[in-house]
């Protein structure tokens, strides 16, 4: 493992990088790439399109994930869009703005290196995806159709009404599929990853698990991807499917591999408000509609008239108001904040009073209503008609997202506006790796949101797609033909090595631990307990006394999960409690290294806003003197990390405070 960190950024301009890159990098001759094998763990759209893309290059692939299918990856739920720079709109777009706006956006906590390379790649995964027969949006004339998302002032998301991610995931699970068919592919569903195993420094393989028999496998490969996703549901409650979590990503970081930004999670303004104990989950409502919905609250504190009685003049367009040159597409950071600071200050709307609404009556009457109107020649026409047309225009748009609306509050979204409340959505944060995407252990790279690189301190909306799908189809491919160059000589290790016996064997301790504790309360109480920790001291505000508070917190539920926790069933069956069990445990970790992330990091910035450093009208406050480097963090022992630093130097742009007004 390296303890200086070396990002491996290519020399040369900013535009020259990734191309002069390109044309230098070793290559494996085709003879060679079918001698090597790759394991690819996770197989949502960075897993599945890095699988598909080393299987047609020629190399052997062997690829896992803990769902039935490929398909049922957490990438399905994207829903509002996929960003490129392809200026189709004429609207003033190109490469340099889509990596301008995502540095910016990210309050200037990325890597340069890697944005402009991502903004480079972009529109390429436009025409891939085309091709492999995406439904992407089109106008009246057939070309592809862009919206905006927050944190631009051009159009440049490219979407499938409100399941975008579900359309590009099957486009990458039918690339997948096919080398599977073809034989380059074997793959593995319903396995779960526990380990790593290092041989001689290198990752050469995993210990799985078959999560239907309950049996341990060892799996060598020449290099190893985590394609794992975010961790999120640390906070229990999120918008990430339920089995997400943090297991693969962690192993490697006790294993060796250093964790960046811990504590860049982001929250997302637009979700269906918590409702009661029994939730397991949150249900996102797309970004997209902050396009056409306008978000407000009563001006009158404990307004309980319905929302339709509340007559426009008596309305706060708060977003509007504070940020007119954005509206209600400002970054998500800052627009959960804002929606945070008017339900404490009183205005909150709902029977929680935790609730704004987003409308979208006047752009249905306004906006759609009467260009509809007007193409139909209908002269005058009185509100019921715009309504009827504009009705019938947005349903195209976002129809899905509003039926899902519906069917989850019993409220129709056309009638009455909907209620929003910010909640965890996406982490920024994850396995620190360098320009070729390697994790500080040899052989390990890390893809998507499994990894930190691209998003600084605040994620854009669009761009979650955008990364998985550039890491796995544009990126990966070149960049491992650098250290697999170098393996070629090496030939496939036996799984008999006293590396992969010893990793099992520590693997199944660790299952017997969790089955021998035999205690009186159940994995979900625990998860439950942590995720009110986290979200109430390290969620959309933290405090020094409140992260230490936090992190005591933590460390007590963690003594209590091992003496306290009863897993039933047995290690050689189906046994969901049991994979729940390993995963808590790792997220009860995973949240103590959050909050000594938070601790550290005396700034306020994106996602992560320190209640001590903010503007005197209370926006994110950066300090770029001290603090702009990426924390990576050494795992040494439990309870305890080292702290490496990577220097963010920003030689193209000029740092300067985000300002959206």
């Amino acid at each position: 493992m390296s303890t200086i960190l070396d990002a491996k950024i290519p020399d040369g301009s900013l535009v020259e990088k990734w191309t002069k890159f390109r044309s230098n990098v070793p290559l494996v001759n085709p003879a060679n790439k079918r001698n090597l094998e790759i394991i690819v763990v996770g197989t949502g759209l960075a897993g599945a399109s890095a699988a598909a893309s080393l299987a047609e290059l020629g190399y052997t692939v062997k690829a896992f994930c803990f769902q039935d299918s490929p398909r049922r990856a957490h990438s399905i739920a994207a829903q509002g869009g996929i960003n490129a720079a392809k200026n189709y709109q004429n609207d003033g777009d190109s490469t340099y703005r889509l990596f301008y706006d995502t540095i910016k956006g990210g309050d200037y906590r990325a890597r340069e290196a890697n944005v402009h390379r991502l903004a480079e790649v972009s529109a390429n995964i436009i025409d891939q995806c085309v091709a492999q027969g995406v439904p992407f949006a089109r106008d009246y004339g057939g070309l592809l159709k862009n919206r905006s998302f927050g944190g631009t002032q051009v159009k440049r998301t490219f979407y499938a009404a409100g399941q975008t991610g579900q359309q590009l995931l099957l486009g990458a699970y039918s690339s997948l599929q096919r080398q599977i068919g073809l034989g380059n592919v074997k793959m593995y569903t319903r396995h779960e990853m526990l380990d790593v195993v290092m041989v001689d420094g290198k990752a050469r393989g995993i210990i799985a698990r078959d999560l239907i028999s309950g049996k341990l496998e060892r799996h060598f490969g020449h290099a190893v991807l985590l394609c794992t996703g975010g961790y999120g549901n640390v906070f229990y409650l999120s918008t990430n499917a339920m089995g997400s979590n943090v297991t693969a990503a962690w192993k490697a970081h006790r294993k060796g591999a250093l964790f960046g930004n811990p504590c860049f999670t982001q929250i997302h303004p637009t979700c269906i408000p918590v409702s009661g104990d029994h939730q397991s989950k949150l249900t996102l409502m797309s970004e997209s509609l902050r396009n056409d919905g306008r978000i407000w609250v009563p001006k009158q504190k404990g307004d309980t008239r319905p929302a339709n009685d509340i007559p426009e003049e008596e309305r706060d367009y708060y977003l509007e108001r504070r940020y007119p040159a954005f509206g209600n597409l400002v970054p998500r950071d800052i627009a959960s904040r804002a929606a945070k600071e008017r339900c404490d200050a009183g205005y909150g709307v709902g029977a929680s009073k935790m609730a704004v609404y987003l409308d979208f009556r006047s752009n249905l009457i306004n906006k759609y209503g009467r260009a509809e109107a007007s193409k139909l020649g209908i002269d005058n026409p009185d509100e019921e008609t715009l309504i009827r047309l504009g009705r019938a225009v947005v349903k195209e748009e976002y129809g899905n997202l509003f039926d899902m609306y519906k069917q989850i509050t019993g409220e129709d979204p056309y009638e009455t506006p909907m209620r929003i409340y910010p909640a965890v959505h996406y982490t920024m944060g994850g396995l620190w790796v360098d320009y070729n995407l390697m994790t500080t252990v040899k052989g390990l790279y890390a893809l998507g949101e499994a990894n930190f690189s691209d998003h600084g301190a605040n994620r854009l909306g669009a761009s979650a797609l955008m990364q998985g799908l550039a890491d796995g189809y544009f990126v990966l491919p070149y960049t491992i033909g650098a250290y697999l160059a170098a393996e070629i000589k090496t030939k496939a290790i036996s799984t008999d090595a006293p590396e992969f016996v010893e990793a099992e064997k520590a693997v199944q301790e660790r299952i017997t631990q969790f089955l021998s504790i035999k205690g009186k309360k159940s994995v979900d109480n625990f998860h439950k307990r942590l995720g009110k920790i986290m979200w109430e001291q390290c969620g959309m505000s933290r405090s020094a006394e409140g992260l230490k508070g936090a992190i005591a917190d933590i460390q007590a539920l963690r003594k209590e999960f091992y003496s306290d926790v009863f897993v039933p069933g047995d290690a050689d069956e189906f046994n969901p409690e049991l994979e729940k069990a390993g995963r808590v445990a790792d997220f009860i970790e995973l949240g103590e290294l959050m909050c000594v992330d938070a601790l550290q990091r005396e700034e306020s910035c994106g996602g992560h806003f320190r209640e001590e450093f903010q503007t005197p009208d209370g926006e994110a406050l950066r300090d770029d003197e001290k603090y702009a480097y990426v924390s990576a963090w050494e795992f040494k022992d439990t309870s305890q990390w080292e702290l490496h630093k990577e220097e963010l130097v920003y030689e193209n742009i000029k740092i300067a405070q985000r300002s959206y007004k």
